[in-house]
């Protein structure tokens, strides 16, 4: 391990706006958590995502399958990596969405609105 993976850790695996919109359509399996706040998921969100506010992942790890890979999403990337990294010291497999649905919006792809 070399010094800046101890005190960083181990680089996340991150993905693109167009990466994570082929991945969602060849892996049915993939779990999509958006982990900002609830008015910003209501705004506009990827289709079959779920909500689970940065702040209350802790709480909230139960909801989470361990089987899966999980993208997570925010809306700038910053929120959506301390969640992976969390994530990932909890032993889930993960994946995140770089530069978040600031990107997905930039690539014109699908967003939903509402709950």
């Amino acid at each position: 391990m070399s010094f800046l993976s101890k005190i960083f850790g181990e680089p996340l695996p991150s993905v693109t706006a167009s990466e994570l919109f082929e991945k969602i359509k060849t892996d049915k399996k993939l779990f999509l958590l958006d982990v900002r706040q609830p008015e910003e998921y209501v705004n506009s969100h990827i289709t079959g995502s779920k909500l689970i506010p940065l702040g209350d992942l802790k709480n909230q790890l139960h909801k989470l399958p361990k089987d899966r890979t999980i993208a997570c999403i925010c809306a700038s990337g910053s929120r959506s990596t301390s969640a992976a990294r969390f994530l990932v010291d909890q032993g889930y497999t993960v994946i995140n969405l770089k530069s978040g649905m600031m990107s997905w919006k930039m690539a014109k792809f699908p967003v939903e609105k509402g709950k």
